[in-house]
C-alpha cells in the first residue's frame, strides 16, 4: 500500500487545484438549481395545503443530478468535452457550440476560483485532517455566497448541516477546542438575531434574513467564539464599502436590499487563509501589545 504520507505537498497543493476545478463546475450546477429545487418544493407545498384533494402529476425530475444540463437559449444538452472545466469554454471561445449564444464568464471564474481558494487551503494548512474539512467548509462558503448573491437565500440544506460539521470536527480532531465552538454556534446565532430584532423594533422592516443568522453560527462552530466580532466588523465593513460603490457607480438601485451572507461568507475564507488566531490578532490586539 502506497505510504501517502511521504509524497511531497507540492503533490497535494496542485491536486487540490485540480479536484477543485472538477469541484467548482459542480458547484456552478448547485447555485444555479438548489434555489429552483426551493421554489419548486415552496409551491408544491403551498398547492397541497391549498387544495389537499386535488390530483398531481409527476413532475420531470430536476435536482443536482437530472436533467443534464442544457444551453438555456436553445436546449443543447451539453456534451462531455463541452463540460470540461475552464478548458471547454476557452475551446468554445465561451459560447454554445449549437446556438451560438453567449456563455457567462461567470461559469469558468467560479472554477478558477475554487481551483485556486482549494490550494490555497492546502498551503496554508498542509496536508492534513483539518484541510481536509476546510476545503469543505470552503466549497460551501462559495456556494452560499453566490447563491445568496442571485437570489437573497441562504439555504438551510447548506447552512444547517455546516454548523453540525463545525461541531462535529472540533469533538473528533478538536476536543479541547469544543466549548469555544459550541458557544461560537449560540453566539453567533443570538448576535445577528438580537441585531434583526431591534432594527425591526426601532424601524418596522426587517433588516436580514434568518439565513444570516444560521451562518454566522455556522462559522462561529467552526472557529470559536473570539473569531465571531472579527468576522463580523470584517463582513459589515467590505458590505458598507461595497454597497456604497455599487451605488456611486450606479450598478444597483438605490434602496435595494444588498444580501449580507457574501461578506461573512467571504470573512470566513479570510480565515481559512490567514486562520483564525491571526485574524483575531490583527483586529483585536490584546491591550498593552
Amino acid at each position: 500500500m502506497p505510504d501517502f504520507g511521504a509524497l511531497p505537498l507540492t503533490f497535494w497543493i496542485v491536486a487540490a487545484g485540480l479536484f477543485g476545478l472538477a469541484v467548482g463546475s459542480f458547484l456552478n450546477v448547485v447555485i444555479y438549481r438548489l434555489p429552483v429545487m426551493m421554489e419548486r418544493q415552496w409551491q408544491a407545498d403551498a398547492h397541497a395545503t391549498l387544495h389537499p384533494d386535488a390530483q398531481t402529476q409527476a413532475a420531470e425530475r430536476f435536482d443536482l443530478i437530472a436533467p443534464r444540463s442544457r444551453c438555456p437559449s436553445c436546449g443543447h444538452q451539453i456534451l462531455w468535452w463541452e463540460n470540461i472545466p475552464v478548458l471547454s469554454y476557452l475551446f468554445l471561445r465561451g459560447r454554445c457550440s449549437s446556438c451560438h449564444t453567449t456563455i457567462s464568464p461567470r461559469y469558468p471564474l467560479v472554477e478558477l476560483i475554487t481551483a485556486l481558494l482549494t490550494a490555497a487551503v492546502v498551503v496554508r494548512w498542509g496536508a492534513s485532517g483539518d484541510s481536509l474539512a476546510y476545503i469543505v467548509l470552503l466549497w460551501a462558503l462559495i456556494t452560499l455566497a453566490l447563491i445568496d448573491f442571485d437570489t437573497t437565500l441562504l439555504p438551510d440544506s447548506i447552512t444547517l448541516p455546516l454548523l453540525w460539521l463545525g461541531l462535529l470536527w472540533h469533538a473528533w480532531l478538536h476536543p479541547e477546542q469544543l466549548s469555544s465552538a459550541v458557544w461560537g454556534a449560540a453566539v453567533g446565532y443570538l448576535a445577528l438575531w438580537t441585531v434583526y430584532q431591534g432594527f425591526k423594533l426601532l424601524t418596522g422592516k426587517e433588516g436580514m434574513g434568518f439565513g444570516d443568522f444560521k451562518l454566522l453560527a455556522a462559522l462561529g462552530a467552526w472557529f470559536g467564539v473570539a473569531a465571531l466580532l472579527p468576522i463580523i466588523l470584517l463582513s459589515s465593513i467590505c458590505g458598507a464599502v461595497i454597497g456604497i460603490a455599487l451605488q456611486l457607480l450606479k450598478l444597483t438601485e438605490r434602496g435595494r436590499p444588498i444580501p449580507f451572507g457574501p461578506f461573512l461568507a467571504a470573512a470566513g475564507i479570510l480565515l481559512l487563509l490567514i486562520g483564525p488566531n491571526t485574524l483575531v490578532a490583527l483586529l483585536l490586539p490584546a491591550s498593552g501589545a
